[in-house]
């Protein structure tokens, strides 16, 4: 019996041992914040986090590369608990929403071939793209509906997803698993920074907006009685209606598709409908706005430009102020246009829509005189855009001004600067001067800011050395007159401190594209640009002290619209709109402008970059399109006229005068004559589709 106990025993003891051992070898440490994050999270293992399972979620919460809110099962509740793990705070954002890009489903669009094969959109996707003629249409087979986690699409009676907000959490299934890309996440704060790309389904009118407005939605809701919507979805884009109502060129009826039956659908009256409707109501409809942040922003210049700016930025949660020279806001809106062809309430109301979106204004303060962008920076505003408008805007707006303050010490424009020099004034322009120049002339410069006592003149220039004038290749006889030419660069950021200038960014661009080469870091006493205006800047804080709040602050600015195709050659001197010198653009597209700024602004805070966007559907080249259409009706288009307020009553407004709107059963008709355009599908005769609202 001992013997059987010892065998037993050395037994016992050798299996323990090889446990141990077996537990050394195959041991796997598993992070205590992981099991306290895993724990926090519901165990649903649904997916919708973009994870295989809460482990894995868990795994990547604690890694960095998934959000602790990234749970869309559990709710708020599990977020804060898993914040309070990671030693983090979760703060609150606009829900998003499943948002289906698509008009027409397989039924009413047209079609290459009978697609029979797998119920599937991947499977009909690897089959010559899908069945429909539309490269980026719907293929309609539900793989979106099937995919959802939550039942909360599921395929209407024109074979296109259908959302249910209520049940929809914003996981990101559907939009992974498109394989066409036509379904996608979106909020009011995404469609406001969003730009129309190639791959999206967009109709002429939409890609010939100056401001970007969806058309064709906003059309509908009239069409359906539904006006505050309709104003909302302008409002999406362009935050002044009714001005534009009077004012636009409406280069978005020249793009209509009625035009190659019969006359284009009234796309601006339309637009001025609503918004009479909103003024004559006494009111203003406003729009989705986030949750304030503790961003200050300064938005110098009180026109149609900066008003956007700074409306889109307090939509976005921001606080921003207007600072502007003249009595009141405005600008070329208020002094330029006559009120015989934009009444002064008209512009009254407006305005005061967007100060009542949480903009504050500050008027006779003078840039250069009241204030720099230093000096608010300095004040704790966390960045300041700078949309002065040119040298025409300054003549007309302040005549009086014999020179203009530059935004700070060592930027100058080459107009203003002939003008002092004209008019006898001492300027001092440091010993470190740059020219952005691409001809001749700034040779003479260069040469004038030598005599002025400059040690140093460097010419930059985007051409190539190949394309350079004569006179700024001969680098030995520069070289001795102490002017070096730098060719195939651009000026990428300045940087400061205060109110100085202090240094620019130069980098190189590949003669072979718009790809840059090389940065390179120049200090600098001045800068000086040849254009008619100021460009817009955007300055941002290099750094933040809460306990120096006052401090003289170091500053840089941002890549604004250098982050666009068309602008990426000219750096941060970059135009919002290709070939823009001066103000003599139409104003409404400034309003694009100033939702570019505050996309700037936005993606600066929230993203720490500020992002590239690819093919743009205003850059690109050419875009799927048709040029004739069949079995529509031709139909009178409506003419303005204003209601008899005797008349008809319940539905009737007075409209401003002196150009009168349409009125409501006029407004209704002309809706209907819309043909809800998609990419190439358009609404026919045999078979009316609508477009869901």
């Amino acid at each position: 019996m001992v013997g059987g106990f010892l065998v037993m025993g050395g037994l016992g003891v050798a299996i323990g041992l090889c446990l141990a051992l077996a537990s050394k070898v195959f041991y796997v440490y598993v992070d205590p914040k992981i099991e306290a994050v895993e724990e926090a999270l519901p165990g649903a293992n649904c997916g919708g986090c973009g994870y295989p399972g809460c482990s894995a979620n868990a795994a990547a919460i604690v890694a960095g590369q998934s959000s602790p809110s990234s749970c869309v099962a559990g709710g708020p509740e599990v977020a804060a608990e898993i914040a309070a793990v990671m030693g983090v705070e979760v703060e609150a954002r606009e829900p998003e929403f499943a948002l289906p890009g698509c008009r027409y489903g397989v039924q009413e669009a047209d079609l290459k071939y009978l697609y029979e094969g797998i119920h599937d959109c991947r499977a009909a996707m690897l089959l010559g793209g899908g069945a429909k003629e539309c490269p980026i249409g719907c293929l309609g087979l539900g793989t979106c509906v099937r995919a959802c986690p939550f039942g909360a699409l599921s395929m209407g009676p024109d074979n296109l997803p259908v959302v249910n907000t209520d049940l929809c959490t914003g996981c990101g299934t559907c939009e992974r698993i498109c394989p066409k890309h036509i379904i996608t996440l979106s909020s009011a704060s995404l469609r406001i920074i969003d730009e129309y790309q190639v791959d999206e389904c967009t109709a002429p009118c939409q890609r010939s907006c100056p401001t970007g407005i969806n058309i064709p939605r906003f059309i509908y809701q009239i069409d359906h009685g539904n006006y505050e919507g309709a104003l909302l979805t302008i409002k999406e884009k362009c935050p002044l209606p009714l001005i534009c109502g009077y004012i636009c060129p409406a280069p978005c009826e020249l793009a209509c598709r009625r035009n190659l039956i019969d006359e284009p659908v009234a796309i601006n009256p339309l637009k001025r409908f609503v918004a009479d409707y909103e003024m004559s109501a006494g009111k203003h409809v406003d729009p989705y706005k986030a949750e304030d942040n503790d961003r200050k922003i300064a938005v110098i210049g009180g026109g149609a430009e900066g008003l956007t700016t700074s409306y889109y930025l307090a939509r976005l949660g921001y606080q921003p102020t207007l600072f502007e020279a003249k009595p009141e806001l405005g600008g070329i809106l208020r002094y330029v246009i006559s009120e015989d062809r934009l009444p002064r309430e008209v512009l009254d109301h407006e305005i005061q829509g967007i100060l009542n979106m949480g903009v504050t204004a500050k008027t006779q303060t003078v840039m250069g005189e009241d204030f720099t962008p230093g000096s608010l920076l300095s004040d704790d505003y966390d960045a300041v855009v700078l949309t002065s408008g040119g040298i025409d805007s300054r003549k007309i707006l302040r005549p009086e001004a014999k020179g203009f303050g530059p935004p700070f010490q060592g930027l100058f424009l080459l107009l203003d600067l002939y003008n002092a020099l004209d008019r006898g004034e001492k300027i001092d322009l440091g010993e470190e001067v740059v020219i952005v120049h691409n001809l001749s002339e700034g040779l003479g410069l260069a040469r004038t800011c030598r005599e002025m006592g400059a040690k140093r003149v460097t010419i930059v220039s985007k051409l190539d050395a190949g394309d350079l004038p004569p006179e700024l290749v001969d680098t030995a006889t520069l070289h001795a007159e102490g002017i070096q030419v730098l060719p195939s660069t651009t000026v990428s950021f300045l940087e400061g401190t205060g109110n100085h200038l202090e240094r620019i960014g130069l980098e190189t661009i590949d003669p072979r594209g718009d790809e840059f080469g090389e940065t390179s870091i120049l200090n600098v006493d001045a800068l000086i640009f040849p254009g008619a205006r100021l460009p817009e800047l955007v300055f941002v804080r290099e750094e933040r002290n809460p306990e120096a709040p006052s401090q003289i602050r170091r500053w840089r600015t941002l890549e604004t619209f250098r982050t666009f195709p068309k602008g990426t050659q000219n750096g941060v001197f970059s135009s919002p709109e290709p070939g823009r010198l001066s103000d003599s653009s139409a104003v409404v597209k400034s309003i694009l402008s100033g939702r570019r700024l505050c996309r700037a602004v936005h993606t600066h805070f929230t993203e720490e970059r500020v992002a590239p966007i690819d093919n743009l559907v205003w850059e690109a080249d050419a875009i799927l399109d048709v040029s004739e259409v069949h079995h529509v009706k031709s139909l009178e288009r409506q003419q303005p006229s204003i209601l008899d307020v005797e008349g008809d009553s319940e539905s009737a407004w007075i409209f401003p005068k002196p150009w009168p709107g349409l009125n409501e059963p006029a407004a209704r008709t002309e809706a209907q004559r819309c043909l809800n355009c998609g990419l190439i599908c358009y609404r026919k005769n045999e078979n009316e589709t609508s477009l869901k609202a």
